[in-house]
Order: C-alpha cells, then structure tokens, then sequence
C-alpha cells in the first residue's frame, strides 16, 4: 500500500491552548480506522512514536500522533508540566478532532498509550464512548505500585522539593524542577537502573531532549490508579506487557487489565524500555498489527463505501 511518509503538522484545541501533531494518513480517499497515539512520562511526539505509526499507515491505518499541552511544539506553560486531568483532556480534545478530519471514519477510532499514556488510554476507555479498539503498552496502572519501584530515599527527597514546588505554584514562583529520567539515588522521577539511558535512547539523533519537569507532579502520580477503572472498557484492548518492567511493575498491571472484558494479553521478556527499539520493538509492533488487523480490519471496499456514504451525508 501507497502512502506518504511524511505526515502533516497538525494543531487542535485543548482548553485555551492548542496542542500539536503530526497526522499520517495511507493513501486512497479512506474513510480510514484512525490511531490516536501520544507518549509516556516527559516523552514528546518524536521519542520512536513515528516507528509505530510508520508501521501502522503501511497496513492502511491513518495516525494522529500528538504532544501534550506544556511539551513539545505544543503551547502551555509552565513548559515541561505533567498534569493528568491536563492530558486527559488532552486526549479528549484529540479523539474528538481526530473525528472531524476528512478521509477519517470517525466510527473507527483506536487509542495507542505507551507507559503513562498507556494508564490514560485504559482510564479513557472506561469513560469514551464509540472506540473501536486500545492499544495499551506497558501500561501505568497502579500509583501505589509504581511509587514503591522507587527506593524510599529519593522518594523522600523528592516528594520535599514537590512540596515547595507546589507551595510556589500558588504565589507565582519558578517551577522547581527534577529529572524525568536519573540515575540510581538521584532525585527524578524514574531512577530505575535502565531509566535513564532507556529514556535518552528514545531521542532521535540530533534531537533535544529536556528531561526535567515541575516537581509537583510526584504528589499526583501516587494517587493515580487508571487500572482500577479496567472492568468498565467496552472497547476491544490489546495489553502489550513486559515482564521486566522497572517502570510500572507487570504483577499490579496484570492483576488490573484482567478485569478487561475484551481484552488480549501479549507478555515480553524485555524491560520497559527496550520495546520501542530492535527486535522487541518488531515483536511489539507486530503483535500489535496482529490485533489491529483482527480487530479493526482495513477492507479497502468498505472503506470506498463508507467514503461515499460520508460524502453523500
């Protein structure tokens, strides 16, 4: 199948701000399934997210890729900021733009969350209605667990810069920042041993990277649990699971995602980071066109139809 690889820059609205992305879309008129796809913690649209929806526009399946306000080229501020309801309603905002765009069966929408998106794209499908499939990989699913994966020094330290951060916040003053990825004992948001040189390794050559955030974020990240909201997904799912993962502890995450009605488990002897690259990331992204194709199938006469019917409507 024919299709651009160079996606279009796209911009949507989310709260008083615009949010960007890139859309990619296969060729012929569509209407095409379209995946709505963003990254995990402190990840921007460019960190390996165009592998997967490179791989996914070749089977027929148009992608709008996005950065979440506060990151990226996306507008915002304080920059750097992770803010859930922020990105829940990021995602909101995207899911119902994504259904406005020509050539799109917005009948057709898939979510596609990776570590912390992959939390969000669960939490969202106990809430959306109308998706037609969720790809969730290497999903955050338990605040708790997560925060224990962290060793009880930097936790400490941590959650006292969050404290004068937040304080700060409510007088106007300057974001206290921290690391999204460190090194073991450093005061970060992830200090997992693979954390750090698996999150830069995500960075495209040449690219830059700013791996710090506003330390208020670590008193919100304990009291997130999108993995208790599982049993309530209508939407068919797909959870792409490592067994190793430093990050978001597969136990918790496997106890959560079996309440899914509808859901496919795929588990990986790989670590958190290693699945976006190499051959993990061919077993992934295979597994993940596998279900895609099962589940959300590209019938290029359908599409034809479907594309007369919405330009008749």
């Amino acid at each position: 199948m024919n299709y651009s690889d160079t996606p279009s820059l796209v911009r949507f609205k989310s709260g008083s701000d615009h949010c960007v992305a890139d859309l990619y879309l296969p060729d012929g008129n569509g209407p095409h399934p379209i995946i709505v796809m963003a990254h995990g913690l402190g990840g921007t649209r460019n960190m390996r997210l165009p592998a997967f929806a490179t791989r996914f526009v070749e089977a027929g399946y148009a992608c709008l890729v996005f950065d979440y306000r506060y990151f990226g080229e996306s507008e915002g501020y304080p920059r750097q900021l992770i803010d859930i309801s922020c990105q829940l309603s990021d995602w909101k905002s995207a899911i119902a733009f994504a259904r406005t765009l020509e050539n799109v069966d917005e009948s057709r929408v898939i979510l596609w969350g990776t570590s912390f998106s992959g939390g969000h794209v669960l939490q969202l499908g106990a809430t959306e209605a109308n998706l037609a499939a969720i790809i969730s990989q290497c999903p955050f699913t338990d605040g708790l667990a997560s925060g224990l994966a962290v060793s009880p020094w930097v936790s400490l330290k941590l959650t006292g810069v969050a404290v004068l951060d937040r304080l700060g916040a409510f007088v106007g003053a300057k974001p206290r920042l921290v690391p999204v990825a460190g090194r073991a004992g450093e005061t970060a948001l992830m200090t997992a041993w693979d954390a750090y040189d698996g999150y830069l390794n995500l960075v495209p050559p040449g690219a830059r990277v700013v791996n710090l955030t506003p330390a208020r974020f670590a008193l919100d990240i304990i009291r997130y649990y999108p993995g208790r909201r599982t049993a309530n997904i209508n939407a068919p799912v797909l959870c792409c699971v490592c067994n190793d993962d430093s990050v978001a502890p597969s136990g918790k995450t496997l106890k959560h995602i079996a309440r899914i009605p509808k859901k496919e488990v795929r588990r990986y002897n790989h670590g958190h980071f290693e699945i976006y690259i190499g051959d993990a990331f061919e077993e992934v992204v295979e597994d993940q066109l596998d279900f895609l194709k099962r589940v959300v199938p590209v019938d290029l006469k359908t599409n034809k139809k479907r594309y007369e019917q919405k330009q008749g409507a």
